[in-house]
């Protein structure tokens, strides 16, 4: 058959396979880890019932977080880039300021991860998954010592695994690791990717069933006259989407002036912040599913949803820069449905909506709280949508997720998790791989600076050769006179010890409106 005579159809099928390997490999293992983690979190909760009628359940709470902490410590202390969500480290790993050790990676973080989420504090599974993944790819590529352009692509398949396995969302996954992860939108790595993400949450599936993460039921499609409603809600959840960014990158600052204790125990805070919030308000522990599902059968007063954004505000920045293992996507969404239905409950209040409609209003902020805070508003379109289960309400939620993204892009938001990477590698660079090269591939944005111009008329990067302009299904070698143009994915070569150097120098003249 001329298919398996095709030279390109052939080396896609063999990226396609060992993407299907890193799919399974990493759903086996996040699924297991979701299931413990889902399991102590369960026992947590059902120790904060019991201390009421047995006070002494505080003093073992207490005594509990201590010794969770100390534990943690010693795993961060072993192996610091288990530190946080992870996917700020896998993205520095891709764009080469820092390499890891996948195999201490995949023990030291599945630990901590689970001992962390089992103190219930504010925290999701979704980072340490991403990272667990991405992990699973490397190892992969170098027992298997292919090169490290492949093992690129590997670790960007477990990341997508690893969210889709999460989460039960394929889709999501697959568009993550193109938007935020990758940055990159080439054939390859999106086939690859999605091959990856479905093979996982087919594990995942088997294992948690068909159903939903978040089985809520919102069958109201909302009428074209409450859009204005829809506009205003985009641009206060575009503002709060900054505050949160801006909170999130000046946390640490203040976290660094508490010196008495070094950075890998001061995960103890949060553990031990927690308890008297758990004794009080349960509803709030945990990463926020169980907080998002009561908001959607119940809607508490003005006075709560207050109190309940507050502190699901501020207990989430403290718990992430307190540099616990551990991811917050599901804590983002949980503030952005107490956002949206603290907006709907007081339309309803002044006759401005029916009360039905307020669980279309905290879905749709959900998803674009999570929009304008990473800037993946694909990636939330599709979160959302999986996690609830239904595109009944696609039209107005990509509306209000427009409207973010817009806010955030005007206040010159930037994406979070690649924030948080730059600002891991100005401590990170690691120059390893020397002498070797490797191949990126970058892609032309419309009206960036290298559109329409000849290839000998820019100023490339030093150290960096331009081999190859993919146009399409067209691979073309370039010579001084070639033209590009927007939407061509070109191809370097550079030194591999110099990729975090050259890179975002590609990225800048490729990428940036001129």
């Amino acid at each position: 058959m001329p298919f398996f005579k095709n030279k390109d159809h052939n080396l896609r099928l063999s990226f396609v396979t060992k993407a299907l390997i890193v799919g399974l490999l990493t759903g086996g293992l996040v699924s297991s880890f979701r299931w413990l983690a889902e399991a102590m979190t369960t026992f947590s909760l059902a120790l904060y019932h019991a201390a009421h009628q047995h006070w002494w359940l505080i003093g073992g709470l207490i005594i509990l977080a201590v010794g969770i902490a100390y534990s943690v410590s010693l795993l961060m202390r072993g192996d610091p880039n288990i530190k946080g969500a992870g996917i700020p480290q896998v993205e520095a790993q891709l764009s080469g300021f820092m390499e890891m050790d996948w195999r201490s990676v995949i023990w030291r973080k599945y630990i901590a991860s689970t001992l962390t989420m089992s103190t219930s504090i504010f925290v999701g599974r979704e980072g340490p998954s991403v990272q667990l993944g991405a992990a699973v790819g490397q190892g992969l590529a170098e027992i298997r010592h292919y090169p490290l352009s492949q093992r690129r692509i590997l670790i960007a398949n477990g990341a997508a695994a690893g969210l889709a396995a999460a989460f039960n969302a394929p889709l999501a996954g697959t568009f993550f690791v193109m938007e935020e992860i990758y940055h990159n939108f080439s054939p390859l790595v999106w086939i690859t990717s999605l091959t990856s993400a479905l093979s996982a949450n087919f594990i995942s599936l088997y294992l948690f069933g068909l159903a939903p993460v978040l089985p809520i039921k919102y069958a109201h499609i909302l009428p074209l006259q409450h859009y204005w409603q829809l506009l205003l809600l985009g641009l206060i959840l575009g503002l709060a989407s900054r505050l949160y960014q801006i909170w999130l990158l000046q946390v640490p600052v203040w976290f660094d002036r508490l010196r008495l204790l070094p950075w890998y125990y001061k995960s103890v805070i949060p553990m031990l912040l927690v308890i008297p919030l758990g004794f009080s308000l349960p509803v709030t522990l945990g990463s926020g599913n169980h907080l998002v599902l009561a908001l959607a059968h119940h809607t508490p007063s003005l006075q709560i949803l207050l109190l309940l954004l507050v502190i699901r505000f501020v207990f989430a920045l403290i718990s992430y820069e307190a540099g616990v293992p551990g991811g917050f996507f599901m804590p983002i969404l949980a503030v952005g449905a107490l956002l949206g239905v603290l907006f709907g409950h007081s339309l309803v209040q002044l006759n401005l909506l029916a009360p039905s409609f307020v669980t279309n209003l905290m879905i749709f902020s959900m998803a674009a709280y999570f929009a304008g805070i990473s800037k993946a508003p694909f990636t939330a379109i599709m979160l959302t949508t999986e996690l609830v289960g239904s595109m009944r309400n696609f039209m107005p939620l990509a509306f209000v997720v427009l409207v973010t993204y817009l806010t955030v892009d005007v206040t010159h938001g930037a994406p979070i998790y690649e924030a948080l990477a730059e600002r891991l590698a100005t401590f990170k660079q690691l120059p390893l791989l020397q002498g070797k090269n490797l191949q990126i591939q970058i892609p032309v944005y419309a009206q960036s600076f290298v559109e329409d111009q000849q290839v000998r008329r820019v100023n490339w990067p030093q150290n960096s050769i331009l081999t190859t302009i993919q146009r399409g299904s067209h691979e073309l070698v370039p010579n001084g006179d070639t033209l590009i143009s927007a939407g061509d994915l070109l191809i370097f070569t550079i030194p591999s010890a110099l990729n975090g150097h050259i890179r975002p120098q590609l990225i800048h003249l490729t990428q940036t409106i001129n």
